[in-house]
């Protein structure tokens, strides 16, 4: 009689091809997990000594944990075939896939959800790799499940800006972000567009912090900063700061699909991506955007369409002033995005994710000082706003691309 089935798979996730689909495998794996009663299966190296132990102190594997055994290899089994599925539905080339086939295991259990009476957990699909799990925390207090959502906005956003650059997330928004060849200035540039929101933050940077910017990021009360590294002195700083928690991490590795959850199901969609290719981008306005206002306009397209809708953004310099983020009406984002720059934004310009119905928001953006304008254009008064900002003497662009989210 066989009393104990040790299997390791064919590593089809570290190298999918058609040579590495374990057959035999799977086969004895199932066989064995069927006849749990009598046969324990194990497929994870982590049980080994456990079950060793077992079987030294009581020469045999008891009933609980064969069918916890039986249990592991049925979900090893189920997420191998999803991991082939999933790898020919990428072979086939199409936008969304026929079936999604999700295997996910509970990689990094949470103290709380989103609030304290809600259970959360972080989980890892089977066979994919996790920018998260790469990172080193260098310090503070566990990532929360609201640490996690924000700091994923920051560090994806910050990765959109090829030169130095520093986000500022709270609440699953932007609050703050420059672009300066000094990381330092940077920091400093995001936190001046709105250091109010900024207390209690997120604050991401995609080069290596210096000691110089520790001792700038230190007073203010911030929830996590994540770089791609960090001084020792840098470290030093940041160590008197006990509850601040501090990460150096690779660039995201990128998702295909963003997936949300819904009542029976799940909605999907590809992740949204910017596209700034000015061939692509019409201006429709007697004014044209000087080069320094072409800059500018790329910078705050790239920052709107990581803000909450209704979006927009006031912008100089390739820093954001002003940002108006979720409101229900759009002349109300431009007038909290005004409110914000505070007159900074003069000679600057606006972004806004989708069109303007009205010419109310291109108003207040020209109340604003603003100077040019990038927007989706499509609204059936694209003419009206168009000639209000032919009389503002505003440059308007037209990309065609509307960068709604929610």
């Amino acid at each position: 009689a066989i009393d104990l089935v040790v299997v390791n798979l064919y590593p089809f996730a570290s190298e999918p091809s058609i040579e590495l689909i374990d057959i035999g495998g799977p086969a004895m794996v199932r066989a064995a997990a069927k006849n749990h009663a009598h046969v324990a299966v194990v497929v994870n190296p982590s049980d080994y000594d456990a079950v060793l132990a077992e079987v030294r102190s009581d020469g045999a594997v008891s009933p609980p944990t064969r069918r916890r055994l039986a249990r592991d290899a049925f979900a090893a089994i189920a997420a191998y075939d999803m991991q082939i599925a999933n790898w020919f539905d990428e072979q086939a080339d199409e936008p969304l896939p026929k079936g999604l086939h999700l295997s996910l295991h509970l990689q990094q259990p949470l103290r709380y959800g989103e609030n304290p009476h809600q259970q959360g957990a972080r989980y890892l699909i089977d066979g994919k790799r996790s920018w998260w799990d790469d990172a080193v925390q260098h310090g503070g207090k566990d990532l929360s499940y609201l640490n996690l959502f924000d700091t994923e906005a920051a560090w994806r956003l910050v990765h959109r800006f090829d030169s130095p650059a520093c986000v500022i997330v709270k609440h699953a928004n932007p609050c703050g972000v420059s672009v300066h060849d000094d990381v330092t200035e940077a920091y400093r540039q995001a936190n001046a567009c709105d250091p109010v929101s900024a207390f209690g933050g997120i604050v991401a940077l995609n080069r290596p912090v210096p000691a110089e910017l520790a001792r700038a990021l230190a007073p203010v009360f911030t929830e996590v900063v994540v770089a791609p590294s960090f001084d020792p002195e840098a470290l030093a700083v940041f160590a008197e700061k006990g509850n601040l928690r501090v990460l150096s991490g690779p660039a995201p590795y990128g998702a295909a699909l963003d997936v949300r959850s819904i009542d029976g199901g799940l909605l999907v969609q590809q992740v949204d991506t910017v596209d700034l290719d000015r061939s692509h981008w019409t201006v429709v306005t007697d004014a044209q955007p000087t080069d320094a206002q072409w800059a500018d306009l790329a910078f705050a397209w790239t920052v709107c369409a990581s803000v909450s809708s209704n979006a927009i953004v006031l912008a100089k310099d390739r820093q954001a002033f002003g940002i108006g983020a979720g409101q229900q009406n759009r002349v109300d984002s431009a007038r909290i995005a005004a409110e914000r720059a505070a007159g900074r934004a003069t000679g600057g310009v606006c972004a806004s994710d989708a069109f303007f119905p009205f010419r109310d928001g291109l108003d207040v953006a020209a109340a604003a000082g603003v100077r040019a304008v990038i927007q989706p254009g499509g609204s059936v008064r694209d003419a009206e706003v168009i000639a209000a900002a032919n009389e503002h003497g505003i440059a308007m662009v037209v990309t065609g691309e509307r960068h709604f989210r929610h």
